[in-house]
């Protein structure tokens, strides 16, 4: 098969869809490998750092979409991208269909095969190949979360973990998930007071296990949610539903329950996000503010560390990949993890959760 690389359109969004060690991987299994010219910059590779591992480099996007039977990328493909898709083909990438039905009918129009790293699910039932940014993400939200509280950067101006005599901020985390638990153990590690809210009892006690108190866990409900808000200095929107739109658990008019210039970091947003006040932004304009409070929704937050996460995330995709590469479509019919990674097919949204999600 041959496997095509583009380079990442998206703004500040650095990350590539098969490192070099990768590529090399498809290519040692029979299969060629295609990248678009300086799509591995971001991670400071070079295009002779691909051709050193028998990779072709392409001068254009064009080439790349014109000529691969399978395409491997790391965001959801932007307009100028879809339309050059075409049926027969497959797309490995993050989709993040739910909140984009535009992407999706231009997915459905082109009769690509589609599938999403965040719908492939693992043995145990979570979702190995989300997972790796999730960590990325839930441990940047605590980095710009602090960032944010600065008064310089429109913030309160508390520090995250306090100095000796003043209290340290406190950190709501609204998901004890794989994010939560990443931005909890930031947290920990900066001298926050940590919450952790999940609806699984059984994930709560696992998490005070963990953190052995640490950090405090509490049963989510719109009441004990509104009780933590009114004391946050951050709140970490981390909630997941795989495939589907993330829950709105902060309606705008709570927002008056909260301290002036707290902070939200809503990194749930690729999902829609799970504050009614989130909308998407960019590592170059990365916070707004309504209704006094400050809100980071930055929608590719794992871009902004593309070295660590380009190679966290090859990691987890390879075998799939493979698979996809070396049996087609038809190991979406083989493998009952990746069957729910595919999202779109033959025109039509063929998984459940995203096709609810969008009134398919």
């Amino acid at each position: 098969m041959l496997v095509g690389v583009p380079t990442e359109i998206k703004p500040q969004e650095f990350r590539v869809g098969l490192t070099p060690e990768a590529a090399r991987e498809y290519i040692a299994s029979g299969h060629q490998v295609i990248v678009q010219s300086g799509a591995g910059l971001g991670i400071d590779k070079s295009d002779d750092d691909y051709r050193a591992i028998g990779a072709e480099i392409v001068d254009s996007a064009e080439e790349v979409f014109a000529r691969a039977d399978m395409v491997v990328k790391v965001k959801e493909p932007q307009p100028n991208e879809w339309v050059q898709l075409r049926e027969g083909q497959i797309l490995f990438t993050y989709l993040h269909l739910a909140p984009d039905p535009d992407q999706a009918k231009g997915l459905m129009d082109a009769g690509v095969s589609a599938v999403a790293y965040e719908t492939v699910t693992g043995p145990g039932g979570g979702l190995p190949l989300l997972a790796p940014m999730s960590e990325v993400a839930g441990r940047l939200s605590i980095e710009a979360g602090a960032h944010a509280l600065r008064a310089s950067n429109g913030g309160r101006g508390t520090l995250m973990g306090g100095v000796p005599g003043v209290l340290p901020a406190k950190v709501v985390v609204l998901g004890g998930g794989v994010v939560g638990t990443q931005a909890a153990r930031m947290a920990v590690g900066l001298g926050a007071y940590v919450e952790i809210f999940d609806k699984s009892l059984p994930r709560l006690r696992q998490l005070d296990e963990m953190f052995q108190g640490r950090a405090s866990t509490r049963y989510s409900t719109a009441g004990t949610i509104e009780q933590a808000l009114a004391e946050a200095d951050v709140v970490i929107g981390a909630v997941l539903i795989p495939g589907a739109s993330a829950p709105h658990l902060v309606p705008r008019e709570d927002l008056k329950l909260m301290k002036n210039r707290a902070v939200l970091v809503d990194v749930a947003i690729d999902q829609g996000g799970c504050f009614e006040t989130s909308k998407p932004t960019t590592h170059e304009n990365p916070t707004y503010e309504v209704d006094g409070i400050i809100h980071y929704c930055v929608a590719n937050m794992p871009g902004a560390v593309p070295l660590t996460s380009s190679y966290a995330l090859n990691n987890a995709t390879l075998p799939f990949g493979l698979a996809l590469a070396n049996k087609g479509i038809a190991a979406c019919d083989e493998d009952p993890h990746l069957k729910p990674g595919l999202n779109v097919h033959q025109g039509k949204i063929v998984n459940e959760a995203v096709a609810e999600s969008l009134g398919f």
